[in-house]
Parts: structure tokens; sequence; C-alpha cells
């Protein structure tokens, strides 16, 4: 081979490589996270042979793909893992915390091995070599020296799963076979734990009872099994009997052939292939008007057993050929680059702008066909926008899972006992608003954990159980995803809190609060009660960062707490960010918009139910004093005023505010613009986005614009 064609042949194989390391990432991560969601579960379980099989599976699977993306410092390193669990599953080791607690390190260097190649991260390799000489020194038995740098066999390229292939196995041991001290049932069952699989035994060689010596052996079995193992993984069930016995295997059917047929081979074939019919005498046996079963029985042909067997072959190929197609129909699916799917959604975002004006055309020049097609195109506007947001919502339990990790190595650094419980995640977000969402509930569940959970010693003096219990749930609420963090600590001192807003200056120390209003004095930036710090957290400590980061998602934060008996954090976040249901209004002729989900109603400003007291502007609304904002005036918008100004009244943080606008026009389907790096930092606004008639509406930020005329009311005072 010449140097220019070797040149190209290593290029070739390293592009390769690299598209199948590629093609692995997603799927690596996945397979940490599984890893690390078994270990967590056989931890509570440890006797549980299905979460062992889990985390069995985990790193074989990271074993075998990591050998055929050439991860060969990962490969090797896990195969010692598997080694370990191997005797674990198999019953010699058993599971105990520290088998757990190294696995779990172990997991995590892998995570770093990974990231090292996909992030640009660092692993340490003296840290690996530290956890197998762990691993070795609890479970010496178990140790096994890594394969070199080539990829185990059993590795197989992640681009292709093994497909499944359908076997027929003739098994006709020797008439010594139990001498030899080998039961054949043991085989049999070694069969069936590699996949589904019909047994029929064929006992015509049976004699007579006079005849029949207990010592030998009279039966064979037919076997028709399903399994992506491999013939290999076959033919070493039958290793120690394969030299005294008759072991015939043969492949029948496989994964992705005919599988639009759910038909299979007609019964006369089937005994043909067998060698268990002449051609002949199926030749005579067609002839009949009967079955061709019901012939060869009564003409003692072929004996039953064996037209059994064949009948049996039949259904369990139609059988699985017809679960791949339903599984096929059921979970197909692609992987798709998340920057493919921003791009889509930002083309449904003009698609909806455009369809907009489109209508707002039609209507101005009042032509039936004109405003027949817009009608038509909105209708299918609309199912395209909502088909396009719900391919970026996720189940929010991938990042509840998340948190098990978490609650359990703080809570052991702490010396505390603590239980996570979730309940909804199955409860789908928009994939946006789940990435953004994990730091801000780490530091309420740290929070939770550090100083709202008791030690064991101070909850049993309380009379409370000594294990604590942190319950994160998620449930759909309207246009909203409700979050809640729920604790059963010590609760919130709302003494303590007014003490601490008082020395700091927060608060006058006569001011008149509502509980509501003492529990917001936490989200504010640096406060704390915490007696020391602990380099962990502290009740408020990193609570600003929460409720910033909460405000960016256009979420709420609400607290809730009961001295004693513990605090609970909703979090209110909208189900997607890209296009929301707004509510457009007008001021001096300028448009903006409020998020329809803050919404609660509008009401006529007049001068019998307005009034000023105590530096605020306030309103009657049936019994009820609502203070409101003049946007007018807020955002210094020149000219006068219509003689009937509206009030759209909004929730937000469990409280109700008004905003005085000119005008109320409606409902507005909102595609959200970002206003750019020149504008981002004023105040008020979150974005802005394009009417029908090709002007920009305003979308306010209605929580900032609240907090900003409390502070400047504060001031004021």
């Amino acid at each position: 081979m010449q140097d220019n064609e070797q040149d190209g042949y290593y290029d070739s194989a390293e592009n390769i490589i690299k598209e199948l390391r590629t093609t692995f990432r997603d799927e690596a991560y996945e397979l940490l996270a599984e890893l690390e969601s078994g270990l967590l579960e056989l931890e509570k379980t440890p006797d549980d042979k299905e979460q062992i099989g889990r985390v069995f599976r985990a790193m074989h699977t990271i074993k075998g793909s990591g050998g055929a993306c050439e991860f060969h410092d990962i490969s090797a390193f896990t195969h010692e893992l598997e080694s370990v669990f191997d005797k674990v599953r198999s019953g010699k080791v058993p599971v105990t915390k520290e088998i757990i607690n190294l696995t779990l390190q172990a997991r995590d260097q892998i995570k770093d091995m990974f990231n090292a190649y996909y992030l640009g991260g660092f692993a340490d390799s003296a840290k690996t070599a530290e956890v197998i000489a762990s691993f070795r020194e609890l479970v010496p038995q178990a140790a096994v020296q890594p394969k070199p740098a080539a990829a185990p066999e059993s590795a197989v390229p992640v681009s292709e799963k093994p497909r499944s292939v359908t076997y027929r196995i003739r098994f006709k041991p020797s008439a010594d076979i139990f001498v030899r001290g080998t039961d054949p049932v043991s085989l049999l069952n070694e069969l069936r734990g590699l996949g589904p699989c019909k047994v029929v035994a064929q006992t015509e060689a049976i004699p007579f009872l006079e005849n029949y010596d207990p010592q030998e052996n009279y039966t064979y079995w037919d076997v028709i099994l399903t399994t992506s193992r491999g013939m290999n993984a076959i033919q070493d069930v039958f290793i120690f009997v394969r030299d005294t016995a008759e072991v015939k295997i043969e492949a029948i059917d496989e994964e992705g052939f005919l599988e639009d047929d759910k038909s299979y081979k007609k019964l006369g074939e089937i005994l043909l292939e067998r060698g268990d019919l002449a051609p002949e005498d199926l030749q005579k046996a067609l002839k009949s008007k009967k079955r061709i079963g019901e012939v060869l029985i009564d003409n003692s042909i072929v004996p039953q057993a064996k037209i059994e067997s064949a009948l049996a072959e039949q259904q369990h190929v139609r059988e699985q050929r017809e679960q791949r197609q339903m599984a096929g129909s059921a979970v197909s699916s692609i992987r798709v680059a998340t920057n493919k799917l921003d791009i889509l959604v930002d083309l449904v975002g003009e698609l909806v702008t455009v369809q907009a004006r489109l209508s707002q055309t039609a209507l101005n020049t009042n032509i039936p066909a004109l405003v027949s097609i817009a009608e038509e195109v909105e209708r299918l506007t609309s199912s395209l926008r909502d088909t396009t947001m719900n391919i970026r919502m996720l189940p929010i339990g991938t990042t509840f899972s998340k948190f098990k990790r978490l609650v359990r190595d703080l809570s052991s650094e702490l010396g505390k006992e603590i239980e996570l419980t979730t309940d909804g995640a199955e409860t789908e977000l928009d994939k946006t608003v789940i990435e953004r969402l994990g730091d801000p509930l780490v530091h309420i569940i740290r929070n939770s954990i550090d100083h709202g959970i008791e030690h064991p010693a101070e909850r049993m003096a309380a009379g409370k159980p000594k294990k604590g219990t942190i319950h994160l749930s998620a449930i759909h609420s309207g246009a909203h995803v409700l979050i809640r963090v729920q604790d059963d600590g010590s609760g919130l001192d709302a003494a303590a809190i007014r003490a601490k807003a008082v020395e700091k200056g927060l608060i006058p120390a006569d001011a008149e609060l509502t509980e509501q209003d003492v529990w917001q004095l936490i989200v504010a930036p640096g406060f704390s009660t915490a007696k020391q710090v602990t380099g962990v957290s502290g009740r408020g400590v990193g609570m600003d960062v929460v409720k910033r980061a909460i405000d960016a998602l256009r979420g709420t934060l609400e607290i809730s707490s009961k001295q004693g008996a513990g605090t609970t954090i909703t979090l209110r976040l909208p189900l997607t960010l890209a296009i929301i249901d707004g509510f457009l209004t007008q001021i001096g002729g300028e448009d903006f918009i409020f998020p329809l989900s803050l919404v609660d109603e509008c009401v006529e400003l007049t001068s019998d139910n307005a009034f000023y007291k105590g530096g605020r502007h306030l309103i009657d609304v049936r019994g009820h004093i609502v203070p409101f904002i003049r946007l007018r005036e807020q955002f210094a918008i020149n000219g006068d005023a219509p003689h009937i100004e509206q009030i759209v009244i909004v929730r937000v943080e469990g409280r109700r505010v008004g905003f005085v606008v000119d005008h109320v026009i409606g409902g507005h389907q909102t595609v959200i613009k970002n206003l750019g790096s020149f504008y981002k930092d004023v105040e008020g606004i979150s974005g802005a986005t394009i009417l029908g008639d090709g002007t920009v509406a305003l979308i306010l930020d209605v929580p900032n614009l609240v907090k900003t005329v409390e502070v400047e009311e504060a001031q004021i005072q």
C-alpha cells in the first residue's frame, strides 16, 4: 500500500471513530444517569435482582459501546466494575454501602473521562487507579486484569443495535446423560434465559414400562428461541455436552427482514426443513382434502409431538414479528440536535406572525375567498405551532432523578437521615425551561437539607420520625407547571427573619407585614438568618439567585412555612418560553402585552372607586382593596389619557396588582422576540412581538415592574 493510500485509510478510520463518538455522546450521559439511578435504588433494596441487573446492563453497555468508540480507558475501567457486579449478580458478593459508595465514585470518574473528551474537562488518571485499587481490596476475588487496547469482543457499534434472531434448536442428548451428571432441564432453562422461547419434548422413543431404564434418557427437545445474544451464546449453553449430544442450531428468522409480513412458512415446509418429513410423503398428504397435520398423524407418517413442535415454531415466529411491528410503530424515534429544534421553533414563530398579518389583511379587504384562506392558514398554523411546542417538551423526571444523589451525599456529609420522594415526574415542560431550572432547585434543596431538616436526635426529641423527608413534585396548572419543594423540617422563624431585615435596613422597625411579606424577605440579596456559615447553605443564602433565575423564566416563587412543621417553596413556571398567550393593551397609541396567564380580570378606573393613600394608588374591587400602577406615568408616555381608563389586574406572588392602560384590545398569540443587547436592561420589559399590521408590541415583565415600583415607593417614604 502506498503512503498516500495509507494516509487516506487512516483518515477514513479516524473519521468513522469521530462520528461514532459524536453519535454516542447523548447515549453515554443517559447511561451514566441510568447507572446512578440504579445504584441509588439498589441501596434501598440490596437484594433486588432487577436493580442489580439494571446496574450490570448499564455498565456492560458503557464498556461495549465505549470500546467500539475506542474509549479504551473507559472500557477497561468499566470492565473492572463489571467484574465486581458479575460477582454481585451471581450472589457471591453482597451489596453493601461500601460497594455502592465506590461504584458511585467510579461512575463520577467515568463521567469525568467522558467530559475530558466531549467538554474539554480533566480526568485524573490517579483517581481511576485509586478506585480500581479500592475495588480490588474490597472484593479481591473479583479483580480481573483489564483487556488491552483492543475493544471487547462483545462491543457493539453504538450506531447499530444487535438484531434479534430466531433460532430452531434440536437438542438430542445421549442416553447416558444422567449417568454423566448433567441435567438437561438446566440447559433448557439456560436457553430460556437468553430470550423468549418455546420448548417441545419429543417422547416417541420412550419404551413401555417393562423395558424402561430410569438411568437412561429417551427424550430429546425442539426449541424455538429468539435472542439478540448471537449463535455463540447458544453454543456456550451446550459447551459441556457437545461431544456426547446431537445439537443442531439454525437461524430461521431475523429482525429487519420481511417485517411487513406477519405470516410464516407452512407446516409442510417446516417439517421438510427439519428432516421430519420426506418430500414424497408431503406430496401424498397434499392430495388429501384434510388438513396436512391431520393426514400426517392419521397415517402415522409424522409423530404428533413433531407436528406440535412445527406448529409451535409457526406461532412463535408470528408472535415475534407482530411484537416487532407494534414496538416499531410505538417507539420509533430519532435523535435531533437541539439547535435544529430551535430553528424550527423560530420558523414557526415567523409563520405565526405572517399568519396574523394575513388574517388582518383579509379582514381589511373583506374578500370572502381571502378570508376563507386566512382562516384555513390560521387553523393549520395553530396545529403546527402546538405540534412543534410538543416536540420540545420533556418529562421533568430527568431533572428530578439528579437530586437523589445530591440528597444522599449531602445528608450523609451532615450526619442527617433524609429521604427524597418525588411525584409528577412525567409532567412535561419546555426543554429550555428544564435546562435552566436545575441550579435554582439545587439551591432550594441544599437549603432544605442544611437548615430545614433537623438532625435525627432533634427530630426524635420533637416527636418527629428520625428520617426527614423532602418531597419534590410537579403538576400542570393551565399554561403553567407548579414545582413544589416541601420539607418536614423546622420551618422558617418569622421573628428571626423580621429582626434580621430590620438590622439590615430592609424594613423599618414598625413596618406592618403580612406573613407572606415576611417570607418574601428571604429572597433579598445576601439575606440569611443562619448563625454560622456551614459551607453548604443557609436558609436564604442563594435565594436571591433563585428568585432572579425564576424571574428570568417569567415565573414566580411563593413561600409558605409553619415553624416546627416545615417549609414549602412553589415555583410557577410557564410551559414554554417561545410562544405564549398574551393580553394586548394600548397606552398613548403604543402596544403592550401582558402574559395572559398572569391576568385575573379587567375593570374600569373611575373617580368613584379609586383613591390615594399612604403613597399608593388604590382601587376598591368588590370590597377588596387592590394597589395599582399607572403605566403611562411609569413609562413617561406623553399625551392625554382617555376619559375612562382600564385597569388590568394581575396576580403576582399571591398578590393582586392593577396596571392602568388606555384601552384593552384582547387576547393575542404572542411570539417572543429578544430586544437585543442594547435594550436588554430596560426595566419592566421582557421582550417584544410583531402584530398583524407589522407594528411592534412590547411584552411587559410584570413581576419586575411590581418590584421596581415598590422600591421607588420605599425610597419616597
